[in-house]
């Protein structure tokens, strides 16, 4: 999911509701999230037309037989850089490899929303047959076989030769100015390191002193990074692909280091920090799932070179 309604998810399930954290947790918290984020959206009248007619046009749209030569992809205006309403957001260009190898073409139907929204809204009320960038296993959907695999990366200036992979590295501990994503594990990171606290007055600041309490509000990927650039962060702690384009731009060289395999929360339950990303279908859509699954194999070259422009640190599928 573009940052992908799978970032979205995981960043749910890791503090509350939330963008998108981890295996089973993922559903239930996202449906708690996103219905009095929705409903505040509708009470304050800012609900744009094009929501406004997403919701009216979906039983007409869900009536439409399928055209077999098209892919039609769930995509959001508001998430680079996974997906931009220019064309350049890196899963918008992997759906379109991922089209032509199926011998179709892509036809990206847009939403205003952030992607935490796009299964419930989009994929499940049939305005759009695919989501990308979705954790493998995603219960909500049915998930292909992962076309690449990442992990959560710790973001500092090159020349503090800050060297650690382990949030619990005493290179790490002895940092004071932490920025992440919110809902993210960036936040069990900075809890476990008691250091939220005086990190949370800047961290609202980023976004205006907004609560996210019953709204969705996010630190943009490009703004974590350039908190660090400037020196205004000593370390930023998010998933890779929200931030690796920036820190390959950055005209301040940034090293990327890949986080451990996991995160132990308070409750002592692992929180995994890497993820096998896939496409997603609706359930039960087996047919469409296995000509994707084809697909990726033949796109496979062409899907690794994208990621690669993007700068994205990749591991070996995990499944």
């Amino acid at each position: 999911m573009t940052c992908s309604a799978s970032t979205s998810a995981r960043h749910a399930a890791t503090s509350a509701p939330g963008h998108l954290v981890a295996g089973a947790l993922l559903a239930g918290t996202l449906a708690l999230f996103a219905a009095p984020a929705l409903a505040q959206t509708a009470e304050s009248g800012k609900m744009s037309p094009q929501t406004a007619n997403q919701g009216s046009a979906a039983p007409a749209q869900a009536a439409t037989p399928p055209d077999p030569s098209i892919l039609r992809v769930c995509a959001s205006e508001v998430e680079a850089p996974f997906s931009q309403k220019d064309g350049k957001g890196f899963e918008n260009r992997i759906a379109g490899v991922l089209a032509q190898a199926m011998g179709r073409k892509a036809v990206f139907v847009w939403t205003s929303k952030p992607a935490i929204y796009q299964v419930r809204d989009q994929l499940d009320a049939k305005l759009c047959d695919v989501v990308m960038g979705v954790d493998t296993g995603d219960t909500r959907v049915l998930s292909s076989k992962p076309y690449y695999r990442t992990s959560y990366v710790l973001v500092t200036k090159t020349d503090r030769n800050i060297t650690a992979a382990d949030w619990n590295d005493p290179q790490v501990k002895a940092l004071n100015r932490f920025v992440i994503r919110f809902y993210s594990p960036g936040e069990t990171v900075l809890k476990r390191l008691g250091k939220y606290e005086d990190n949370a007055a800047y961290l609202y600041g980023l976004v205006n002193f907004r609560s996210p309490r019953n709204q969705y509000v996010q630190v943009p990927g490009e703004r974590v990074v350039s908190e660090v650039a400037n020196g205004e962060a000593d370390i930023a702690f998010a998933f890779a692909p929200e931030v690796a384009r920036y820190v390959k731009s950055s005209q301040v060289p940034l090293r990327m280091n890949l986080a451990g395999t996991s995160l132990t929360k308070f409750d002592g339950t692992e929180l995994p920090l890497h993820y096998d990303q896939s496409v997603a279908v609706r359930l039960g859509d087996t047919a469409l799932l296995a000509q994707i699954d084809a697909a990726l194999v033949k796109a496979r070259p062409q899907i690794d070179e994208i990621l690669a422009e993007e700068g994205i640190p990749l591991l070996k599928p995990n499944s």
